[in-house]
């Protein structure tokens, strides 16, 4: 199983836009990176967001570029302080490759939990528009590789 950790892309500021959507840039270099997964052939079953603006913009464009063969939802426990164990118990029983599209320090907390099994003990520098895989073989957690918005330019 793959476990796709995205944070939204750049958002504008509440003074600007108070849902708080993707700026040009952001929308752009979530593009870029939707464009590069698809190269090299990233597939979900589920595409979960956080129901805020700047994350489901973030994953309909994911959405656009990679198959994510069941669907794009909005669900709970992805906002920026939601307790990681939510989603941590989730997807202890998930056999599926899956995409979260949320905020920090939510994804770091989780990630964080998910490695180290102590969501303030690891450091993964998320990045706007980026994408985190972690990989889980038996019942091991290990992070493939990560993606971020300058590498794919």
């Amino acid at each position: 199983m793959r476990l796709y950790l995205i944070q939204h892309a750049e958002a504008k500021s509440a003074e600007v836009d108070p849902s708080r959507g993707l700026t040009v840039r952001g929308l752009q270099d979530a593009r870029n990176v939707a464009e590069y997964l698809q190269k090299i052939r990233i597939t979900v079953s589920h595409l979960y967001h956080s129901g805020k603006t700047r994350a489901r913009e973030t994953a309909f464009v994911l959405a656009e570029w990679i198959e994510v063969s069941r669907g794009v939802y909005d669900t709970d426990g992805l906002l920026p302080n939601d307790d990681p164990s939510i989603w941590y118990e989730r997807i202890q029983s998930l056999d599926e490759d899956i995409g979260l599209v949320g905020h920090l320090p939510h994804l770091a907390k989780l990630a964080s939990l998910i490695l180290a099994g102590d969501p303030e003990k690891a450091h993964v520098s998320f990045r706007m528009g980026g994408v985190v895989c972690l990989a889980k073989q038996e019942k091991t957690w290990s992070l493939e590789w990560m993606i971020v918005p300058e590498i794919v330019k």
